[in-house]
């Protein structure tokens, strides 16, 4: 919980502020960009809401919020209307999570809704209000997880939607050896018609990406957007395991088709296929040239 006598200075005056236990793992910032920015390493409110929308987006932020870092001076009266936006839309019957978890560094999480079986893509925070709305929307019928750092609260969520969990081998330790479905090898896993599963080591040994639709591409720690870079990017800074064989994932990544890039570290970006097949040109041609990884914004 933050405490208004941990404010940071580089708030602006008003309700809404960031205290010093921020650890910068930018979830507010592209959350509610018109809010807050960062200043001297951490988040800082940089400008105050003024109205309905920006309000919502700042409630948003301070509920994800992993540290819980973002506090206002008086007891919000909106707080049950900000738990009930969650999980937010992204585009068709794909939903931001919110609710990040500290243990995943702020990582996002994704819930897709089908028909068939909802899919919970890494691991939120086992936070009440979040779990109401994801029951109301048809519950989890897989725990879907790219990869060992953003797992969070996988086991509550198993042992109260009874999803069967889905992790490379490689990936597994001790918090996630009764997972119930382990991948293998280093070829796509074909889930169902519409969820491929494909295989990235780079970030860690066993990171996997999920597509869906051939348009939604869920990669973890894999690749994201960097607003300042101006493009995809990998993460060379956090490269846990080889550089050489994230370049060599991502040269395999390239020759399938998605419109969506959505990240647990990073920014999301969308564009037609075309163009998507462009920038990750670009991607590849900065990964073999450039070791400045653009972290994570």
């Amino acid at each position: 919980m933050a405490h208004l006598t941990q404010r940071r200075p580089e708030n602006v005056d008003g309700d809404f502020y960031v205290d010093r236990t921020c650890i910068d793992c930018d979830t507010c910032r592209w959350m509610a960009p018109e809010i807050f920015s960062r200043e001297s390493s951490m988040s800082a409110v940089h400008h105050q809401p003024q109205n309905d929308t920006e309000r919502l987006h700042a409630m948003q932020a301070l509920l994800s919020c992993p540290t819980a870092s973002i506090g206002t001076v008086e007891k919000p009266k909106d707080i049950k209307l900000a738990q009930q936006s969650f999980p937010i839309p992204i585009a068709e019957n794909v939903f931001h999570c919110g609710y990040h978890a500290e243990n995943s560094f702020g990582a996002a999480s994704y819930l897709i809704q089908r028909s068939d079986g909802n899919i919970l893509v890494d691991s939120p925070r086992f936070s009440p209000p979040l779990v109401k709305q994801i029951e109301e929307m048809g519950g989890i019928r897989y725990l879907y997880l790219t990869h060992r750092d953003d797992v969070a609260d996988h086991q509550k969520f198993r042992d109260h939607f009874g999803c069967d969990r889905i992790l490379h081998v490689d990936e597994i330790n001790r918090s996630t050896e009764s997972v119930e479905i382990k991948l293998t090898g280093s070829d796509p896993f074909q889930l169902d018609a519409e969820l491929l599963i494909i295989p990235v080591p780079g970030h860690t040994k066993g990171h996997t990406v999920l597509l869906y639709k051939n348009r939604f591409l869920f990669t973890g720690d894999h690749l994201a957007w960097s607003d300042r870079l101006g493009q995809l990017i990998g993460f060379r800074e956090a490269c846990w395991y080889s550089w050489d064989e994230l370049k060599r994932s991502m040269q395999k990544l390239s020759h399938y088709s998605f419109e969506w890039v959505l990240p647990g570290h990073g920014r999301r970006y969308h564009a037609d296929a075309k163009t998507m097949h462009q920038e990750m040109q670009k991607c590849l041609a900065w990964i073999s040239s450039n070791v400045d990884s653009g972290e994570w914004d």
